[in-house]
């Protein structure tokens, strides 16, 4: 269990909640207790908790959840989780400003709605938080390819502006130091009509809904492609690299472990079908990985974060 918390210098004016359940806070609905959960009022208020708390507290920026497996045990540290504050969207000609907690689907809108391209984030699952920091993106573009940069705060309670060259964006990865809390990003976004845009996103959703187990608990694709960038869905496409056709190709499409599955719709998505574990999907997980390695002699690295202790671990 993380210190006790009640002799910080700095009183919150958010809400700070002791053993707080996570998996309700999941898109898999599974996992331990945190031992602290921080929910900000606003960016001073982060910032001066951030100073306050002693350096040994460990702190995990959590989004909404959707790319996260948090084990059974749960997890000691201080989970910081952006709120209503955060998740304001704003459009200055070609910038388009949005809070860490603002959903990506809705930046994809509010932007087009004001002639704005962002629509790739239009079936990315989660917050522009998270979509930074994993460099989210699909259909052949990427957070990389449209960020200006960033505002955060650092795990010693600084805020800076860091323009996006700092942040060394690579395929599902960022150079943001662990405990930093991303709080707004800025994007350039190019011009377009949004009636077009607005087409263009109610193409690609439909695509989603026809290939993806968008009405399952799943936290997306749990894998990385090895072959190093996300489908283009172009008829172009190839698939001899892509996770889901190397699962295929190992028999492990539709496979099971207690209540955890692959989908059978799509091999690369991993279902919580009811009543899963942490420990479940993560085991399901590992034998997709080893299934893969003996059968093509690639190892598939996890997509899908996974934190906390498993059952029984000793903090």
């Amino acid at each position: 269990m993380t210190q006790s918390l009640s002799d910080l210098a700095y009183s919150p004016r958010g809400a700070l909640t002791r053993d707080r359940a996570l998996a309700d806070l999941t898109w898999l609905r599974v996992g331990g207790p945190a031992d602290w959960l921080f929910q900000p009022a606003d960016e001073e208020d982060l910032a001066a908790f951030l100073a306050a708390l002693p350096a040994e507290v460990a702190v995990f920026p959590m989004g909404v959840g959707s790319n996260l497996i948090v084990r059974d045990g749960g997890l000691r540290a201080v989970v910081i989780r952006l709120g209503r504050g955060f998740n304001g969207i704003s459009v200055e000609g070609a910038r388009v400003t949005a809070g860490a907690a603002a959903l990506d689907a809705h930046v994809a809108r509010q932007a087009a709605e004001a002639g704005r391209d962002l629509t790739f984030l239009r079936t990315i699952p989660g917050s522009i938080g998270g979509a930074v920091r994993m460099n989210a993106g699909c259909y052949g573009q990427y957070v990389a390819d449209r960020l200006v940069g960033v505002r955060v705060v650092t795990r010693a309670g600084e805020i800076r502006e860091i323009p996006a060259a700092e942040l060394s964006l690579a395929y599902r990865q960022s150079a943001l130091p662990e405990g930093w809390v991303i709080t707004s990003a800025v994007f350039e976004a190019p011009e377009g009509d949004p009636a077009t845009l607005q087409a263009r996103m109610e193409e690609q959703l439909a695509k989603r809904d026809a290939t993806q187990p968008v009405k399952d608990r799943t936290a997306g694709s749990t894998f990385r492609n090895p072959a190093g960038f996300s489908s283009t869905g172009r008829a172009d496409d190839v698939h001899d690299l892509k996770a889901w056709s190397l699962i295929d190709g190992a028999g492990m499409r539709g496979a099971t472990r207690g209540g955890a599955q692959m989908s059978p719709l799509h091999a690369n998505f991993m279902i919580n079908t009811g009543g899963a574990t942490a420990a479940d999907l993560e085991g399901l997980g590992e034998e997709v990985r080893k299934r893969v390695l003996e059968n093509s002699g690639i190892t598939l690295e996890w997509e899908i974060m996974r934190v906390g202790e498993p059952a029984g671990g000793n903090g």
